[in-house]
């Protein structure tokens, strides 16, 4: 639990830490989206690298080294102000978290109900979202805005304590997971739409969270305004990652995820349009709890349709490539067309996102009736 909160620190920290590097460091938007593009893609390298070699790996050794590596990255970028400098630091940053996230995420797919346990994970994020999100703003509020990278630091180290202390010290493949590794072929394509259609829905969620504290600014909303639709955002962040577990049998994994999206395009619609504190705060709430709720369904899915735990393995990597690209691209839409074209966008992205996940539903279900047909034979 500790480890997967520090590695997914960014889906809670950003709504904040553009804001940071944009009012303290003064950064444009570009360059700060830039700033957080290059730590996510550092996560996704990470994942790609490593979840492949998942096997072969002292698993404990690697996450602990990971998150004690990010902890001394964080802090030194709480003493620099150097553009250059940050992008070094925010790259390697996202090296070290990315290691320890795909590692942790690999045993996670190593259990016997991925989805139920990948939603025990997602309500700790939860509460460590409420204490990051307080701790974080109260923080800002008081002193300057380096700080911020000392709060990331101290989370980096946090995960490096307790992974030590306990992290599972010998994951062994069994028998019939290494039978599985050696003797499957490649991904499906339906695997694969699944992969994209998620790494688009990260993609969309980091498109529109980077910019909520700063959208909520230029709408003349007031600081103590903005830090309780934080504080709203991540007490709704508890509340997915139950009702996602408690709907697993009841309700059809691809119904969540073709339908799901549709929410994220009209919160982000009401986000970037609205100048109503209420419906700012109301939609902004409904942002995170779309990608918990969607994203755990996804995960038991993907565990589904690759038994051989590759796809599960690389969940980082589809989460943060979506992510890496979603602070760059909106802030080069604020910078020459204004908040308002990160709404438009992100319906974009929904609908690919639901094409996707359909047809990757359709493929399924024919493949499920051709099984049946043969089997009647």
């Amino acid at each position: 639990m500790s480890a997967h909160c520090a590695g997914m620190v960014d889906l809670v920290a950003l709504p904040i830490w553009i804001g940071v590097l944009v009012s303290f460091y003064h950064f444009d938007f570009q360059n700060a989206g830039l700033l957080v593009t290059l730590f996510l893609l550092g996560v996704t390298l990470a994942s790609c690298i490593f979840s492949p070699k998942f096997n072969r790996l002292q698993i404990r050794k690697w996450v602990i080294a990971g998150y004690g590596c990010a902890f001394l990255i964080f802090l030194l970028c709480f003493f620099q102000t150097s553009f250059l400098l940050f992008v070094a630091l925010h790259f390697l940053a996202g090296i070290s978290v990315g290691t320890s996230l795909s590692l942790t995420h690999g045993t996670v797919g190593k259990s016997r109900n991925p989805h139920r346990l990948f939603a025990l994970l997602g309500m700790a994020l939860g509460v460590f979202s409420i204490a990051f999100m307080a701790g974080a703003t109260q923080i800002l509020q008081h002193y300057r805005g380096a700080y911020f990278f000392l709060v990331l630091a101290l989370v980096m180290g946090c995960a490096s304590v307790a992974t030590f202390i306990f992290f599972p010290k010998n994951i062994i493949s069994n028998t019939l997971t290494d039978h599985i590794h050696k003797t499957v072929g490649k991904l499906s394509l339906n695997t694969w739409l699944v992969i994209f259609g998620v790494s688009l829905l990260s993609m969309t969620q980091a498109l529109v969270l980077s910019f909520f504290e700063r959208v909520g600014t230029f709408r003349g909303f007031s600081a103590k305004q903005i830090a309780t639709a934080l504080v709203v955002y991540t007490v709704v962040s508890l509340i997915p990652a139950p009702v996602a577990a408690f709907l697993q049998k009841r309700v059809n994994k691809f119904v969540v995820i073709c339908f799901g999206p549709m929410l994220q395009a009209i919160s982000a619609l009401c986000i970037y349009q609205t100048h109503q504190f209420m419906v700012f705060t109301i939609f902004g709430s409904c942002m995170i709890f779309s990608i918990l709720f969607i994203h755990t369904f996804a995960f038991g899915l993907l565990a589904e349709l690759d038994p051989s735990g590759r796809a599960v393995s690389a969940t980082p990597a589809m989460l943060m490539f979506g992510s890496a690209v979603g602070p760059l691209l909106g802030g080069a839409l604020v910078k020459f067309w204004g908040f308002e074209a990160i709404g438009y966008m992100a319906v974009v992205l929904v609908a690919l996102q639901i094409i996707l996940f359909n047809i990757s539903r359709l493929r399924s279900k024919a493949t499920e009736q051709q099984i049946l047909v043969n089997d009647s034979v």
